[in-house]
C-alpha cells in the first residue's frame, strides 16, 4: 500500500497542456520527481469517458463516446499521478472524480489557468474571485472522495485578497494548495513574486507547493533553492521540466539525445501520436533546432520518422509487429473490461470491444479494395441502408477521427487521429469491419 502523502519536499512535474501525457510522465518519475500532474481535463469531456483496460497496451484508458482517448494512464504511476479537473460545478467534478480515483493518486483542481479554453467555461483563473464557488467544490471533493484533494491557483493584484482565498481553501480540508507566484496577466517570462509565496506559505497550516521558478531552476540544487527561498513544503516544476526532465535528477541533468531517447521508447510503448510526441521532443531540444537533427525532426510525420532519427527503428518496427501479433492473437477485437460498474459498486465488470487500428494503410493492407469499398458492398448485399460518415477536427491536434454508422451501430476507432477526413473514414470502416468480423483479406464481401 502506498504511502499517504505528506506533501513535504516533494519535487512536482506541473500539469502542462500537451506536455503532460503518459510517456513524459513516466519519464518524470524514472527521474526522480515524487508526484506528477497530467494536463488539464475538462470535467465535461472526462465524465462522459469510459474506463478501459487496454490489454493491448497494458494501460488505463478513459475513452469518449467519439472514440478519443481522452486520459491515458498505467499501473506503473498510480500511486504517483494526480488527475487535473477543470470545473465550475462541484457535482459534475465529484461525478469525474469519482470515475478516476482508482487509477490515479489525487484530484487537483485547475483555479490558475488564464488561458481563454479555461476561463470562458468559469474554470481554472476564473475561479480566483469566486470564493465561495471554489468552497463548494473543494469541499465536495474532500467529503467524498477517498484519495487527496488539492488545487492550484495564482495570486491575486492584492495580497490580502489571496491571503483570504488560500484560507478558504484551507477551511475546505484540501490536502495541499499550489501557488503559482504570478498574476493571471503576467508571464513566464516575468519574475515570480517569491515574496508573495513565502508569505502565504507562513500564513496557512497546510502545505503550500511553490509554482512559478522555471527562470531560476537550472539544476536539481535550484529546486531546493527555490524552496528555500519561498518557504514552501514543496516545489512543482513546468517549463524547466519541459526542457529538461531529467532536472529532477539528484546526480544531474542527462545529454539531450539519452532523453529524447527513453522519451520515444515510452511514447511508443504506449501508442502516443506521433504528433504528440514530435511536440514534445522539440521543447527538448529547444535551442537546437538548427541542427542537422533538429531540422529532421520538424520534417518527421509519423512515429517511424521520429524513431529513426534516434537510432531506435528497430525498437519501433520490434514495438509494432509484437502487437500487431497480440492483436491477431485475440480475434483483432481485445477484451477491455469497463469498470465504471465496478467503481460505483456495481457487479461485474462489462466486457466490452475495443478497436485500435491506427496504423492501417492502404499501402500495406492485403485487401485491393478500400475497407469503405468492402463495407459499402457489405451492407448492400446483407439490405442494409449505405454507411454513414461523420468526422470531426480536434482544435489542438488539428487530426480528423471519424465515426460510421450501419445498421442503427456506430463504429470509431480508439486510435489516434488522422491527417485528413478521408483516411480517418476508411479508419472508422475498417474498425467496422474487423467488429462485424468480416474478412478484409479477400476482395469482396
Amino acid at each position: 500500500m502506498a504511502k499517504p502523502f505528506t506533501y513535504q519536499n516533494y519535487k512536482i512535474l506541473a500539469p502542462m497542456v500537451r506536455m503532460g501525457t503518459l510517456p513524459l510522465r513516466l519519464l518524470s518519475l524514472d527521474y526522480g520527481a515524487d508526484l506528477v500532474y497530467c494536463e488539464e481535463i475538462i470535467d465535461h469531456k472526462l465524465v462522459k469517458c469510459k474506463r478501459v483496460e487496454n490489454e493491448v497496451l497494458n494501460s488505463i484508458d478513459f475513452v469518449h463516446p467519439d472514440g478519443q482517448c481522452v486520459f491515458r494512464t498505467c499501473r506503473q504511476e498510480t500511486d504517483k499521478v494526480i488527475l487535473q479537473l477543470g470545473t465550475a460545478d462541484p457535482e459534475r467534478a465529484l461525478l469525474t472524480a469519482k470515475l478516476v480515483e482508482n487509477d490515479v493518486a489525487g484530484i487537483d483542481i485547475n483555479m490558475g489557468c488564464p488561458k481563454e479554453y479555461s476561463t470562458k467555461g468559469g474554470m481554472g483563473a476564473a475561479l480566483l474571485t469566486e470564493p465561495q464557488k471554489v468552497y463548494n467544490i473543494l469541499k465536495k471533493l474532500v467529503d467524498n472522495c477517498l484519495k487527496p484533494v488539492t488545487c492550484k491557483i495564482r495570486i491575486l493584484p492584492k495580497l490580502q485578497d489571496t491571503l483570504d482565498l488560500a484560507k478558504v481553501i484551507e477551511s475546505t480540508g484540501v490536502a495541499a494548495v499550489a501557488i503559482h507566484g504570478r498574476l493571471k496577466v503576467e508571464r513566464p517570462r516575468q519574475p515570480v513574486h517569491k515574496d508573495i509565496i513565502r508569505t502565504i506559505s507562513n500564513s496557512l497550516s497546510i502545505p503550500v507547493i511553490a509554482n512559478g521558478g522555471s527562470l531560476e531552476i537550472k539544476s536539481f540544487s535550484d529546486i531546493e533553492k527555490f524552496q528555500q527561498e519561498t518557504n514552501s513544503s514543496s516545489v512543482m516544476i513546468a517549463r524547466a521540466a519541459q526542457w529538461d526532465p531529467s532536472i529532477f535528477r539528484k546526480e544531474g541533468s542527462l545529454p539531450t539525445d539519452e532523453i529524447v531517447k527513453s522519451y520515444i521508447k515510452y511514447a511508443i510503448d504506449y501508442d502516443n501520436s506521433w504528433s504528440n510526441s514530435k511536440y514534445c521532443i522539440t521543447h527538448f531540444m529547444r535551442g537546437k533546432s538548427e541542427t542537422d537533427k533538429g531540422i529532421k525532426l520538424m520534417k518527421a510525420s509519423s512515429m517511424s520518422d521520429v524513431s529513426a532519427l534516434w537510432g531506435l527503428d528497430s525498437y519501433y518496427h520490434s514495438v509494432m509487429s509484437k502487437r500487431k501479433e497480440f492483436i491477431k492473437s485475440i480475434d483483432c477485437v481485445p477484451s477491455l473490461k469497463n469498470s465504471n460498474a465496478k467503481a460505483s459498486g456495481g457487479s461485474d465488470a462489462e466486457m466490452i470491444p475495443f478497436h485500435d487500428y491506427s496504423n492501417y494503410s492502404r499501402n500495406v493492407s492485403n485487401s485491393c479494395v478500400t475497407p469503405k469499398s468492402l463495407l459499402y458492398q457489405w451492407s448492400k448485399k446483407n439490405g442494409y441502408d449505405a454507411p454513414i460518415y461523420s468526422s470531426n477536427v480536434e482544435p489542438q491536434s488539428k487530426l480528423f477521427r471519424s465515426h460510421v454508422t450501419i445498421n442503427g451501430e456506430k463504429y470509431s476507432s480508439q486510435g489516434r487521429g488522422q491527417k485528413n477526413k478521408r483516411s480517418a473514414e476508411q479508419l472508422a470502416a475498417y474498425t467496422c469491419l474487423k467488429s462485424l468480423k468480416i474478412d478484409t483479406k479477400t476482395n469482396s464481401a
